[in-house]
């Protein structure tokens, strides 16, 4: 998944800012299981990227988390034991003695996969409407070196996965080596590891010339005040954190899976859900100031 610049709130917004939305989105994903809480983080986090413009790539990760959530869902109801309704009796599967499947685990495993597909598609959303480089920016006021590592990391594996995809080629053209042989493969990446370290050498010795070397952080205030979308994702993040304590606190959208599946489907459930969608999709009712890049 690769960042690309959109016309939409959540890109013209400060990264920080930014990934403090994503990151609200992802947290209360972590504090609820109830199918109603779950089901509008999903909507939000899917209508927030469709009107920013990465749709797609909410696509792309969920055709990865759904089979991750699937495997979630059967591990959970083939391993947990507890539950009152059995639905499943599977019988005696050495070494893991009786196998008996309930309901109860079979709805919480469910759940479980839901939480962790939801988990996945709020943290795409994060990676596609984040800028990295105004992150690592960001990270030089804490520690210059650290913020220059990363950069220089993240810049070099799409140029070594090229050179490993160029090699792999170029020993195809070649007639007498067996691609299938551990050797054969164990030279490809002893070659894009050869040159990843003569790479290292040549930019750390640039880089040292360059001045780096004797970088200082750079000095506080002096950037470009808040604008309109910086304030109202701002603020969307902390309303999505509120209603999370919120619902923490007064025991709404609990799930008590054992021993008997207990699910909280009322009104104060109905409220939360809905209020997580409309404060997820407040910033992006203005579009005065966006612009495309």
């Amino acid at each position: 998944m690769i960042y690309r610049r959109r016309a939409s709130a959540l890109h013209v917004a400060r990264a920080g800012i930014a990934a403090a939305y994503g990151m609200a989105l992802v947290l209360l994903a972590l504090c609820f299981t109830n199918p109603l809480a779950l089901g509008a983080i999903a909507v939000a986090a899917g209508a927030a990227a469709v009107l920013a413009g990465v749709g797609s790539d909410l696509a792309r990760a969920a055709r990865f988390a759904v089979p991750l959530a699937i495997l979630v869902a059967l591990v959970n109801a083939l391993v947990v034991r507890e539950g009152l309704t059995v639905v499943v009796r599977v019988g005696e599967v050495p070494p893991f003695g009786q196998i008996d499947i309930t309901l109860e685990a079979a709805v919480y495993g469910l759940l479980l996969g839901l939480r962790v597909l939801v988990i996945v598609l709020c943290a795409a959303l994060l990676t596609a409407t984040v800028d990295p480089d105004e992150v690592l920016r960001g990270m030089r006021r804490v520690s210059l070196r650290s913020a220059l590592t990363a950069s220089l990391a993240t810049r070099m594996v799409p140029v070594l996965a090229r050179d490993a995809r160029r090699m792999e080629q170029a020993r195809r053209c070649r007639p007498d080596v067996d691609l299938r042989t551990r050797s054969t493969q164990l030279a490809v990446v002893r070659a894009v590891t050869t040159g990843a370290l003569e790479r290292a050498v040549d930019v750390a010795a640039t880089l040292e010339l360059r001045g780096y070397a004797i970088a200082r952080r750079p000095p506080r205030g002096g950037g470009a005040p808040f604008s309109r979308h910086d304030l109202s994702v701002g603020c969307a993040a902390l309303g999505l954190l509120a209603l999370g304590a919120w619902g923490l606190a007064a025991g709404v959208a609990r799930v008590d899976p054992y021993p008997r599946l207990a699910l909280g489907t009322g009104s104060r459930e109905i409220v939360l859900a809905v209020l997580i969608v409309v404060v997820a999709l407040v910033p992006f009712l203005s579009r005065r100031g966006v612009q495309r890049a």
